[in-house]
């Protein structure tokens, strides 16, 4: 951590005339004492730091002496800032800022970058994602187990996990790992985790990077065939892709798709209100008008 910290004020120092040692603090999240004490380490080991007292004062790099910054060109900078901050968007720690910091001069929240790639990764749930990511991160460098209450379609469950990765996938953000209770690794969606806690080291095991193909991911077990009205096009071209529809000479949509349960199928069709009429399977059509009888019945009676 000190190398880290080092290297980041050596970084700062090449880019900035001159800089605080408050500054520095701040940025690096430590006591001045130990900014002092870094910088002497600097001067120890060969950077020639030029330190100023009063109200100008600072600390600067000796005018005239270089280190060679050319090993990387503006666009890999640019798309290595741009990483960055996509990560420093779901951070719960200065981690990133500062890794940020050592790339680009005068970095601040809005870094220079290559400014038409704008990658925000914290989606609505930032202020309870933000700490999950940071704990499953930790976890999942200490080697430590956690514990959670987890929320799925079937309900809910107590899990214990060896976290190996994290994974943003279809845009949501997983942890990939080993369940106890499974004996078995499993993907766990962060936004149905409850109630994470440390719990204990484990061994490292042989971990298989997880199979993200639709067909072990999301098992189809229905093809539906439904009828969609042109309006609501651009949905289907938004959740499916173009492909996944016929416009008809009537102008509305034959839409085909693989769905993993019946429970999806009929919250999916029930979803457009009347803009959409299931076709395939044929069986389901009972089951969406028991849904819909069943909603009709709750609001007669209120």
């Amino acid at each position: 951590m000190k190398l880290d910290r080092m290297i980041g004020i050596l970084s700062i120092l090449l880019q900035k005339e001159k800089v605080t040692a408050p500054y520095l603090a701040e940025k690096f999240e430590v006591s001045r004492r130990t900014i002092n004490r870094d910088i002497e380490a600097l001067c120890m080991a060969g950077i020639p730091l030029v330190t100023e007292s009063g109200q100008n004062g600072g600390v600067s790099i000796m005018e005239d002496y270089k280190i060679d910054r050319t090993l990387l060109t503006t666009s890999d900078m640019q798309a290595i800032l741009a990483g960055l901050r996509s990560l420093y968007s779901i951070s719960g720690t200065n981690r990133y800022a500062q890794l940020m910091e050592k790339f680009s001069a005068g970095a601040s929240n809005l870094l220079a970058g290559d400014t038409h790639i704008l990658i925000d990764l914290s989606s609505w749930y930032k202020d309870t994602l933000a700490p999950k990511i940071e704990l499953l991160h930790t976890a999942i460098l200490s080697r430590k187990k956690v514990s959670f209450l987890y929320f799925a379609p079937k309900g809910e469950s107590a899990r214990t996990i060896e976290p190996y990765d994290l994974i943003f996938q279809w845009a949501s953000w997983y942890v990939w790992g080993w369940c106890e209770s499974r004996e078995d690794y499993r993907l766990f969606k962060l936004n149905r985790m409850t109630d994470l806690k440390l719990n204990g080291v484990f061994e490292k095991r042989s971990n298989p990077l997880p199979d993200f193909s639709l067909e072990k991911v999301f098992p189809y077990a229905y093809q539906i065939k439904a009828r969609i009205q042109p309006e609501y096009k651009w949905r289907l071209v938004e959740e499916f892709g173009p492909e996944s529809f016929i416009e008809q000479s009537d102008g509305t949509l034959l839409f085909s798709f693989g769905f993993t349960d019946k429970t999806s199928i009929i919250g999916w069709i029930a979803s457009f209100g009347d803009g959409a009429e299931l076709l395939e399977p044929s069986e389901l059509r009972q089951d969406i008008l028991a849904f819909a009888e069943g909603i009709r019945k709750k609001y007669l009676e209120t």
